[in-house]
């Protein structure tokens, strides 16, 4: 089978999203909690609900700044500062890479009051919560016993020694989307199944060029910037056509230009100053 464009179609799982009432759970069994942002627009990225949440279940908070190496290291120097001048614990890191690894460890054993102390990997679907699990647990590691009543999506999760007297619950808490209309689509479900892939990609592209103008050419090798013809114009340069009538297939390289963005081929950032400015003023 093939869609009006010829391409293959492809079985498409849902994204998992969890319940507040699933998230709970899982905050419930963590003396600490790792609240995953992403560098690149770590505003848009923090789920104050969480936070707030955290703090009424006297749990420590630790905001983690994944993807460090999607922006100027001096940038996220800034957004730790920002965070840490807000009363948070914060660190950067890029978890895929496992740089950054080292310092995440030396702030969760500062964060905890006890031990053993048990750590919750919490954020928005593509921030990266995945790997920072993975990167924790190390190469070596091994479960030491599986989480009992445990509903839903957390069915198989298991408690993973990280350190001595450290242990982490291997599911991420999965935190409903908030950070507006473009977060909510963008991580919300795969490019795969959107039904409209265009206006999300439109509102990416221009966001994407307003804080780096140069960002589609350095990507696609286009100097356009209406969002739409550059869309068109990664189509033609793609050979992604409609059968039908021969018209550039926007929606697939609307696709495309979403999972970009996810795997930092698209590259831009939200610089902090920016924030200050915007939280001056409303004051």
């Amino acid at each position: 089978m093939s869609g009006r464009g010829g391409r293959p179609k492809t079985t498409v799982k849902p994204m998992i999203l969890a319940s507040w009432r699933s998230l709970i759970w899982v905050l419930r069994r963590a003396d600490i909690v790792l609240e995953v942002v992403d560098a690149r627009d770590p505003m848009s990225t923090r789920s104050r609900r969480l936070e707030r949440l955290v703090h009424s279940m006297g749990k420590e908070l630790i905001i983690v700044i994944n993807k460090s190496d999607l922006v100027p290291r001096d940038v996220a120097e800034k957004w730790k500062k920002l965070f840490e001048d807000r009363g948070f614990r914060a660190v950067y890191i890029a978890a895929r890479d496992h740089k950054g690894t080292r310092r995440l460890r030396v702030a969760i054993r500062e964060a905890a009051s006890s031990f053993p102390a048990v750590v919750a990997v919490t954020g928005f679907p593509k921030t990266g919560k995945s790997s920072i699990i993975n990167a924790l647990k190390g190469r070596h590691s091994a479960s030491t016993s599986p989480i009992p009543g445990s509903p839903g999506y957390t069915t198989h999760a298991q408690l993973y020694r990280i350190g001595e007297n450290l242990y982490m619950i291997d599911t991420p808490g999965v935190i409903p989307i908030e950070g507006g209309p473009l977060e909510a689509i963008i991580r919300g479900y795969p490019p795969e199944q959107l039904k409209d892939p265009v206006r999300p990609a439109v509102m990416l592209l221009e966001k994407a060029l307003r804080y780096n103008p140069r960002c589609v050419e350095n990507a696609y090798g286009i100097k356009e910037r209406d969002p739409y013809k550059i869309l068109e114009l990664i189509a033609i340069k793609r050979g992604w056509r409609y059968k039908s009538d021969g018209e550039p297939l926007i929606e697939e390289a609307a696709r495309t230009v979403i999972r970009d963005y996810h795997r930092g081929k698209l590259l831009f950032y939200v610089p902090p100053e920016e924030y200050l400015l915007s939280a001056s003023r409303r004051r």
